[in-house]
């Protein structure tokens, strides 16, 4: 019988005052019993909207149904025919804009946790689940993907599966792409990231690190390897700057090299190896995504004292995911919204404030978002030791200069055919953040599938 209960079961998850000075994952997750009484929620509709809002079309209102009759390892059979990284879906995909944004008991109550779910399932399946042996007849075609985020590990497991030999090429020594060295610890801990890689791995994927693909490599270098097909997977990682006095200040970072420094380099081990990271007693991050909400509840970790976001639009406009705000806020940083920076001021080389000059909102940009106008006489200065920009980023360019016949868009963006994802060079393919601009985890996955879906449909007939 369905559980018709408006609310869905909350997330047991650490107090803001003490998960704020660690990085430890903030939610600790559903016991089983929280997980078959959330999935009794859902009243298994005959159309099954929340489909249509998965971007690599997993069988939802299947796996659930499983949870509810507390067949887990059922339910992890049925996402991963479709999702490859359960784990790490279930814990950074936006499901309020995708699977539950259609919920149907979204409409009179809460929609159904599917996220919560998910990261349920695939949680108990590595911490009670056996690795099932793997017997895959390899058809003599070999497919070379370039980064080894989202996009390109959905798209090597995705062939593999199909018999392919793959071979992931990674510019950084650790394997994850933005997985690693983007989203912190305490939201995705990457001992998961690994464990999920290992699934591809079984399939008889193969890594290898250090290797940049135009530097090292070249695309035609792959080809002249052998490949019969290329897979460019490698995300948005050049950051976008305010181009604004003192952004060359030590104590200024960018979001991307902030919180490489402090994953990859494992700034996050602050009590047990020196910090890879300066930071101030007073923080600034410029920018309100998700990736400025990671930055600065990172610096809080890290010891800052106040952190403060700071935005030019209100708070109407913020495009960070509601939760990742409503955790900023928990954990004690300050949002300064409606203020624009116009310049960082120093002291001896160091950052010691950001001049910001207050805003009102005008007309809707080509955004949709209402323009953000300066009040004139309004600037002040924010005394802070540190400031992080956090507002965007654009492809690395050196794959587009090093290769041949492959067109981009005026930001760099790889031009991709929709149907296929193949570029306009033959058998190249791309698909992710390098396509698409930064984007969710999730959207890279449904790229990586598409485009292995057409590779194999390309080459299966050579």
């Amino acid at each position: 019988m369905a559980n018709m209960s408006p609310t869905k079961v909350p997330m047991p998850q650490q107090d803001p005052d003490i998960r704020n000075k660690n990085f430890e994952e903030v939610a600790t997750g559903y016991t089983a019993e929280m997980a078959m009484e959330e999935a009794s929620r859902c009243i298994n509709c005959i159309n099954k909207p929340c489909m249509t809002g998965c971007p690599v079309n997993v069988p939802i209102p299947g796996f659930i149904e499983k949870v509810a009759a507390g067949d887990f390892e059922a339910a992890y059979e049925i996402i991963t025919s479709e999702n490859a990284l359960p784990a790490i879906c279930g814990r950074v995909c936006p499901q309020e804009n995708q699977c539950e944004g259609k919920c149907i008991r979204g409409i009179k109550g809460e929609s159904v946790s599917i996220g919560r779910l998910e990261r349920f399932v695939a949680d108990y399946h590595m911490q009670n689940g056996k690795k099932q042996e793997l017997n895959i007849e390899k058809n003599g075609k070999k497919v070379a993907v370039v980064g080894s985020g989202p996009a390109g590990i959905t798209c090597a497991g995705e062939l593999a599966k199909k018999g392919y030999d793959v071979t992931i090429f990674e510019a950084l020594h650790k394997a994850g792409g933005v997985l690693s060295y983007g989203i912190p610890e305490f939201r995705l801990p990457k001992s998961l990231v690994a464990k999920e890689l290992e699934n591809v791995t079984d399939m008889g994927v193969k890594i290898e690190t250090n290797v940049v693909i135009g530097r090292s490599l070249t695309v035609d270098d792959l080809f002249e390897r052998g490949f019969d097909a290329v897979f460019l997977g490698t995300g948005a990682g050049l950051p976008n700057f305010l181009r604004i006095p003192g952004e060359n200040l030590l104590g200024v970072y960018s979001a991307n090299e902030f919180l490489t420094r402090v994953n990859l380099m494992k700034g996050y081990k602050k009590d047990e190896v020196p910090t890879p990271v300066k930071v101030g007693k007073k923080v600034a991050v410029v920018g309100a995504g998700n990736v400025a909400m990671d930055a600065a509840r990172t610096a809080k970790r890290l010891g800052a004292e106040e952190v403060y976001i700071v935005y030019r639009r209100g708070a109407e406009e913020v495009p960070a995911r509601a939760e990742e705000v409503e955790h900023a806020k928990e954990e004690g940083v300050i949002f300064k919204l409606l203020n624009n920076p116009v310049a960082i001021h120093g002291e001896d080389g160091w950052v010691k404030g950001i001049e910001v000059v207050e805003q009102k909102l005008g007309e809707p940009d080509a955004s949709g978002r209402r323009r953000p106008e300066p009040i004139e006489g309004s600037n002040y200065v924010i005394d802070v030791e540190t400031v992080v920009i956090a507002i965007g980023q654009s492809p690395n360019p050196l794959i587009r200069q090093t290769t041949e016949g492959l067109e981009t868009q005026k930001w760099g963006g790889i031009i991709v055919e929709e149907e296929t994802n193949e570029t306009t060079r033959k058998n190249v393919y791309a698909g992710g953040d390098v396509v698409t601009g930064a984007a969710t985890v999730i959207l890279a996955m449904g790229a990586g599938k598409k485009a292995a879906k057409a590779i194999d449909e390309s080459l299966k007939d050579m």
